[in-house]
């Protein structure tokens, strides 16, 4: 790995791990087993540092809004992994958002990607649930699904902000994430299939989750 992408990868570590504000470039520097003349011959900054791991952001969110359903594949198969990668965006980023007093402001890239990202993953979601209706397995009117789609994402994206909020830890093992995933499913389970359901519920509890706490962030 490229002395630059390491910096990027392990900074962003870092941040969600400490916060960004209690991440100084002497702490930095150390973690990195580097002298920190030679972080800035990289990064002049600290806030190019975060410009360049927002870059990464905008990248794995291409990513993930690339998903859609394959033609003919299982949907609650797919419908599992897209939650599985909209968890690992949520721990890989999640210093973005929660620590955003301490930089000030989003990095540019984000601030210009924010709302169009809400607005895609709203549709991605569009997409998964029609094809749940598509497949038979959930009943729902078609011209409500785009608020269907809307509410699942608010869930989603605030889901652990809310148990945060309320006092509840969202440390590995706190059951949070898991419990979130399960909360926006209560939107539309009702109107799923009894055998759809319980294979979405076997798909959230082998969702992984990484180290440390996990915090939502905006897309």
């Amino acid at each position: 790995m490229k002395t630059r992408d390491r910096i990027v990868l392990e900074a962003r570590r870092l941040y969600n791990q400490r916060g960004y504000g209690n991440v100084s470039s002497a702490a930095l520097a150390e973690h990195l087993g580097m002298a920190e003349g030679n972080l800035w011959y990289h990064f002049k900054t600290r806030r190019a540092i975060l410009s360049a791991i927002s870059e990464g952001f905008a990248v794995d969110i291409e990513k993930r809004l690339s998903r859609l359903p394959a033609a003919g594949a299982d949907i609650v198969d797919e419908y599992g992994d897209l939650l599985q990668a909209l968890i690992w965006e949520f721990q890989e980023y999640r210093f973005l958002y929660r620590d955003q007093g301490d930089y000030g402001g989003h990095d540019e890239i984000v601030r210009r990607g924010a709302r169009g990202w809400i607005e895609r993953t709203q549709q991605q979601f569009h997409v998964y649930l029609q094809a749940f209706v598509a497949a038979g397995l959930l009943d729902w009117q078609e011209d409500r699904l785009a608020d269907l789609a809307i509410n699942a994402t608010i869930i989603l994206r605030y889901g652990l902000d809310h148990y945060r909020e309320m006092g509840a830890s969202i440390e590995q093992g706190g059951g949070a994430v898991r419990s979130s995933l399960l909360r926006h499913l209560t939107l539309f389970e009702h109107k799923l299939l009894p055998e759809a359901v319980e294979r979405l519920k076997g798909s959230i509890e082998r969702i992984e989750v990484g180290e440390g706490p996990i915090q939502s962030v905006a897309a």
